[in-house]
């Protein structure tokens, strides 16, 4: 069961945003907590969808598994960002993987509770339906990158898609707090680790980034983003 404390922080999470104390705190006493470890995988894709996550703290991976064994990551998901939402609301089997990054806290929300709470609080149906729109659009611009963009433009843009939701500002750039290897990067833009290897040489050289223990700081974002076009 979720704290007092822990209800004020849910408010904050644009899935429930606008909803009144009593009704979040309604549904957040359903509401119960996880943690995962780093590297560990939440749920398989044909697993049964039954649970709602949502982050606390920590970074989760969602990617699929093609026939061919490669890996294809989709997006990274972090603190008050919600993931899983596909099988809760159809029913369905998950359609994907996710393991988390790093050490993951989470609430967790049953499938009939959040069903309950949505009847109850229509606006919930709303905020949702926003969350998959954008997930939708963000889908349709992958498709519109492997189609029109190079390898490189497809790197700069998704680290500066990177930059944007998990970056911290430091006194030489912006710094992408996620650990990546090329490997993981790769499987985000759909090119080959050697194709990714050097395209990232070629920015290192150029000094518009830098690696240090697997998180890249960005060092002249206005070069990059000229990259994409």
């Amino acid at each position: 069961m979720a704290t007092e404390n822990e209800a004020v922080y849910l408010k904050q999470v644009p899935l429930f945003a606008g909803l009144a104390d009593e009704d979040i705190g309604d549904l957040m006493s359903l509401a119960k907590r996880r943690t995962f470890r780093n590297n560990e995988v939440i749920f398989h894709r044909e697993d049964p969808g039954q649970v709602l996550y949502v982050i606390k703290e920590g970074k989760v991976k969602i990617s699929l598994i093609s026939p061919d064994g490669q890996e294809i990551s989709l997006v990274v998901f972090g603190k008050g960002e919600c993931f899983g939402e596909f099988a809760i609301l159809d029913g369905l089997p998950r359609s994907a993987d996710a393991v988390a990054l790093e050490k993951v806290e989470c609430y967790t929300l049953q499938r009939s509770d959040f069903h309950n709470a949505i009847m109850k609080n229509p606006k919930i149906a709303i905020q949702i339906i926003e969350v998959l729109t954008k997930r939708l659009r963000s889908t349709d611009q992958m498709v519109e990158d492997l189609i029109f963009l190079d390898v490189y433009g497809r790197v700069a843009k998704k680290l500066l898609e990177l930059a944007d939701t998990h970056g911290t500002k430091v006194d030489d750039g912006t710094r992408i707090d996620v650990r990546l290897t090329q490997q993981e990067l790769a499987s985000m833009v759909g090119a080959s680790r050697e194709s990714v290897n050097k395209v990232m040489g070629y920015f290192t050289d150029k000094n518009l980034i830098s690696t240090d223990k697997h998180k890249i700081t960005l060092h002249r974002i206005s070069e990059l983003k000229r990259r994409i076009y």
